[in-house]
């Protein structure tokens, strides 16, 4: 098949061109996919897409005129995607349902422990020769609280390597996974997550249900001086509300691996020129926060797996007229 693939990076070609061994045409577009560059499909049976490309209704129906017939995901989340209007073209969606939950789940513990023992401030002092070790007090994170909020395979092992430091895990979904539990976690309602946990870390993907879940109420119900930790979607959190959480102190620090606006932002260089987004810029004056943009997937396994599987759901297309791994309306009800 003649795949268009869009946002490609370098590692993006060096592992599906592995995955793929010359097993399908790969166009590689370094620009990401919206109404504006959806053109340069033309001529493929497949689109292939990231986190931060635009699968709305009109660019869908852009495609259909195209004739794409499959859209193949290198993620987990399809929350940017109008599946209504695939099912209405009569275009398939796959994705990559997991990969190395590890790897994400590590970057949060990761983001923690720099927050808690000021790596990054400690880190910048050195470099000026500064040894001071006023500013850089920490805690144990043995015997603190942590909640996690999503308890999928990602939040599972977010639980079992809290549970390895000592802490006492408090769990939330609305679908309690067994394997959590055995791991030493407990579900609570989520107000008594909030009200109860030292550091909360969240694993949830975005749905109408969780867009915004921690806003102004959930931040009233945290305890004073939380840790919070988003590595799941950046519209999980309100942008807004969490920087007046942090200007009064409620939230003592802030790890962020995700943001609500972050395609504007986030995989590419823009060291050189002004960033425009003030709710961003803001965020980072906060001493407190560290951000990081959304690499909590990147390890060597977890890409190794995305590209297998993208090239796996492309493969079963090609041969069956079905994928590996679908995502459609009739799935989600």
């Amino acid at each position: 098949m003649r795949v268009a693939v869009f946002s490609t990076k370098s590692y993006d070609k060096t592992y599906l061109d592995s995955a793929n061994a010359g097993q399908h045409q790969l166009v590689y577009l370094e620009p990401r996919l919206d109404s504006t560059t959806a053109f340069a499909a033309e001529g493929a049976q497949a689109v292939c897409v990231f986190v931060n490309d635009v699968l709305d209704a009109e660019v869908i129906a852009i495609l259909a005129k195209q004739r794409v017939q499959l859209i193949t995901l290198r993620c987990a989340g399809f929350n940017h995607v109008d599946l209504e209007a695939a099912k209405l073209h009569g275009i398939t969606v796959a994705r990559v349902p997991e990969y190395s939950p590890h790897s994400v789940a590590e970057h949060a513990v990761a983001l923690m422990l720099t927050l808690n023992r000021k790596i990054h401030r400690a880190s910048a002092r050195v470099r000026e020769a500064n040894f001071s070790l006023d500013g850089l007090l920490g805690f144990d994170m043995h015997g603190k609280t942590v909640g996690v909020i999503g308890t999928g395979k990602i939040g599972q092992c977010v639980a079992k390597i809290m549970s390895g430091f000592g802490c006492r895990v408090l769990a939330f979904d609305p679908y309690p996974n067994q394997k959590c539990i055995e791991a030493g976690a407990t579900y609570v309602a989520l107000q008594t997550l909030l009200s109860n946990s030292d550091i909360v870390s969240l694993h949830c993907p975005l749905t109408p249900e969780t867009h915004h879940l921690i806003d102004e109420k959930a931040i009233k119900q945290m305890r004073a001086g939380v840790m919070l930790i988003n590595i799941s979607r950046g519209a999980v959190i309100d942008t807004r509300a969490i920087i007046r959480g942090l200007k009064s102190g409620v939230i003592g620090s802030l790890g962020l691996d995700v943001y609500e606006e972050e395609e504007y932002l986030f995989f590419r260089d823009l060291s050189s020129t002004v960033i425009h987004d003030d709710v961003f810029a803001r965020l980072l004056t906060f001493p407190n926060v560290v951000i990081t943009g959304h690499q909590a997937f990147f390890t060597n396994e977890a890409l190794t797996e995305i590209a297998g599987t993208t090239i796996a759901n492309i493969s079963a297309y090609e041969l069956s007229g079905s994928v590996v791994h679908p995502v459609s309306v009739e799935r989600l009800v």
